[in-house]
């Protein structure tokens, strides 16, 4: 009788022992799916920022080209403004150019009185109208 109530406890024992194993083992798959899925979203974050990262880059490559374009165009103007500064003052007057559009002078007036070009005497006729 002994032996039997041993036998009964032994496997009562090793029932309980295979009922927590499989309870440990369900545990674990959770716990590995629940990190599979973070991970999964980490890789998906890790790839969103990296297109980031490109599209970044990209904009600093364009924003350098157009920096570098903008640096030709502006390139020689110094040396414009500065043949515009040496000019006679009386081949090219402004200030006299203004006076006559104050007066009412038309555009061709402007161009044979001034000196000035088709499209600086328009300029000035729009700017000093008012």
């Amino acid at each position: 009788m002994i032996l039997e109530v041993a036998v009964i406890v032994l496997f009562l024992f090793w029932a309980g022992t295979l009922a927590m194993f499989l309870s440990y083992i369900r545990g674990q798959k959770l716990i590995a799916a629940q990190q599979a899925q973070g991970d999964a979203q980490r890789d998906q974050r890790i790839k969103d920022l990296g297109r980031r990262v490109d599209n970044y880059q990209d904009g600093n490559v364009r924003m350098g080209e157009e920096l570098h374009e903008l640096r030709t165009l502006v390139a020689p103007l110094p040396d414009k403004l500065t043949r515009l500064e040496q000019r006679d003052p009386k081949s090219l007057s402004f200030d006299q150019a203004a006076k006559l559009v104050g007066m009412g002078a038309s555009v061709d007036e402007l161009t044979q009185s001034c000196g000035l070009t088709q499209a600086e005497a328009e300029l000035m006729s729009k700017v000093h109208k008012n």
